[in-house]
């Protein structure tokens, strides 16, 4: 039987999982009797953990908030995914939490085990990051952002289109959706009564948030599917659907979720859906893959690949005309 500091450890990092916990399965957990539990419970009180109780034979214990950040207990795989995380977090693609990031890390690293000291530091020693390029997003605005989708309370706020237009909106905000590169915020927009996907580093909130909304069905698929759908298609200009005439793995490994959307048709086919600024640049994507396909639509693109074969049949043969290829 463990003794009475190493029973509170253990029944302390129980407390932690978000569920309620009934005293025969703690004292089963803990190999001792109900009585017990309750005397430890009391002890973990007497320390300053907010442990919340419900009488009753639905009953049970919870750790709630406390006034300040108790002790996190942390198993081996969950030390390493957070630390991971904290490196990762220090040179993402959201500003102002580098520097905490960083502190947080240290303190971390300083409490870890030898065993699982090294395994982070080699993580750390191995890894080269890229600098983050492109627009960041602020952490402040992403936290309010997270508020108001939680608390279903409406936003108001300034927003930059790609073109540069300028445009002040009001929106029920339903999730953040992150791709690793950008965030975006799905939510309904109250003045064209519609659901969009706006950009976060574009976004400008007017905080406080307003008043609560009663929140509405998912989407088909999901935030995340919304969210991709509109960001690979909807904000361009031309929409496309390719039919590859090769497996769905092999034309996702070229894809991002930012570039399009690959459906298995079965049968070593899938559909590629995806939209561009230009014609000229979706004919040369498409061409990179390597691989035969059909245009499903739009016809313009059929017609724009056929001047650029002609235009690329005309480069080769005055190549060859002159001697080279």
């Amino acid at each position: 039987m463990m003794g009475t500091s190493a029973r509170l450890l253990r029944l302390l990092g129980l407390l932690q999982v978000p569920r309620d916990w009934t005293g025969p399965a703690l004292a089963e957990r803990l190999d001792v009797d109900v009585r017990t539990v309750r005397r430890d419970v009391d002890k973990l009180r007497t320390l300053g953990y907010p442990v919340h109780s419900t009488p009753g034979v639905t009953g049970g214990y919870r750790l709630g908030a406390g006034a300040a950040l108790p002790p996190l207990l942390l198993d081996d795989d969950e030390a390493v995914a957070v630390a991971v995380g904290l490196r990762t977090a220090a040179g993402g693609s959201v500003s102002g939490i580098e520097e905490t990031s960083v502190r947080a890390l240290a303190k971390l690293e300083q409490v870890l085990p030898n065993r699982l000291r090294r395994r982070v530091a080699a993580l750390g020693t191995a890894t080269s990051t890229l600098a983050a390029r492109g627009p960041t997003v602020d952490a402040d605005v992403l936290s309010a952002l997270a508020a108001a989708c939680r608390d279903h309370e409406v936003l108001r706020f300034d927003y930059v289109a790609g073109d540069g237009t300028e445009t002040r909106r009001a929106a029920e905000p339903e999730g953040l959706v992150h791709t690793g590169r950008r965030w975006y915020l799905v939510a309904w927009d109250t003045g064209r009564d519609d659901r969009r996907t706006f950009r976060v580093d574009r976004m400008r909130p007017k905080l406080p948030a307003g008043p609560r909304f009663v929140p509405r069905p998912e989407p088909e698929g999901g935030l995340a599917a919304f969210a991709q759908r509109g960001i690979s298609s909807g904000a361009y200009p031309h929409r496309a659907r390719i039919v590859f005439h090769a497996p769905a793995e092999r034309i996702a490994e070229h894809v991002t979720p930012a570039s399009g959307i690959v459906t298995d048709l079965g049968g070593d086919r899938c559909e590629l859906a995806a939209g561009a600024w230009t014609l000229d640049s979706l004919a040369v994507w498409l061409c990179f893959f390597g691989v035969d396909f059909e245009v499903v639509e739009p016809v313009e693109l059929v017609e724009h690949l056929d001047a650029v074969a002609a235009r690329l049949g005309r480069a080769a043969d005055h190549t060859r005309a002159n001697g080279g290829g």
